[in-house]
């Protein structure tokens, strides 16, 4: 792995975990699901645009759409509007705890259902990661976090692994960056009809946090990662390139303290740590069998 895409890894890893402290701020000032559904909208369409631009065409197969759709619905409108709700009364930090153990969750899926074989060292990175979510969540519990946020959250991890699975089938004709507009608009669908049922009518309290929280999380998380992402795994692989998730766990909870001021105990930092090697471990195992 050369320096060029060490720094792009490290680059995509800030821009993911960054999204949690920056929908914080946006849900504390705007219905949650009605601006996700901009920020989709608007992220959507610019990725549609440039992947045009680039020669991508809307030719899919009949299971393509479909895994599209699935991928649309079960990440942007289940794994990040749940998020974005759960927000609310749960800090950015806590989530992006339990968002970062998706890497774990796709391999203990394809272990346990698509009957997928795991070597040893993943096997004992799924068990880290097992006790360090049941580190945070004690020590969280404890202070009195909000169930109903936490059991959102989770919904939303789950729902995330699914799309991760998906996604494997609606990219294997390439058009990666018109698929990513796709499942955006997709998203931005069901999270506009979700938000009239639930949320009108609405109020926006605009404020400059609120309006530089929305930009940013619609250019660079939600736009400039994935295009990165990609990019990444066209350099190096998706093999090496998932090994960067181990360090979600730490930005996210490093960004929300900074930003946010939000706290963290010594059990929280503990946890981390092991959650974090816990998905390095599954994605070295990845390396060695493939």
């Amino acid at each position: 792995m050369d320096m060029r895409a060490i720094l792009m890894g490290l680059a995509f890893a800030v821009m993911w975990s960054s999204a949690f402290t920056s929908a914080r701020i946006i849900v504390a000032e705007a219905p949650p699901m009605g601006a996700l559904a901009i920020r989709f909208l608007i992220s959507g369409l610019l990725g549609i645009v440039i992947a045009a631009m680039l020669g991508q065409k809307l030719r899919f197969t009949r299971g393509q759409w479909r895994a599209i759709v699935i991928f649309g619905i079960c990440q942007n409108a289940l794994y990040l509007g749940l998020n974005f709700v759960a927000m609310q009364t749960v800090e950015a930090s806590l989530a992006s705890i339990i968002a970062s153990t998706m890497p774990l969750l796709v391999a203990l899926t394809g272990w346990l259902i698509l009957r997928e074989k795991l070597q040893p060292l993943a096997i004992a990175g799924l068990l880290a990661g097992i006790v360090g979510v049941a580190l945070i969540m004690g020590a969280r519990f404890s202070g009195g976090v909000d169930a109903f946020g936490v059991v959102l959250c989770v919904l939303g991890v789950m729902a995330l692994t699914v799309a991760t699975l998906s996604v494997r089938g609606a990219s294997s004709g390439g058009n990666l960056l018109m698929v990513v507009g796709l499942q955006m608009l997709v998203g931005a669908a069901v999270l506009a009809v979700a938000s009239f049922l639930l949320e009108w009518p609405f109020t926006i309290t605009l404020s400059t946090p609120l309006v530089l929280a929305f930009a940013y999380t619609t250019l660079v998380p939600g736009l400039l990662a994935t295009i990165l992402w990609f990019n990444l795994v066209g350099r190096i692989g998706a093999v090496k390139a998932a090994t960067f998730h181990f360090l979600n766990p730490f930005l996210g909870v490093a960004i929300a303290a900074v930003v946010l001021g939000e706290k963290l105990g010594p059990l929280d930092i503990v946890g981390v740590a092991i959650i974090a090697g816990g998905i390095l471990a599954v994605q070295l195992s990845k390396q060695r069998a493939a």
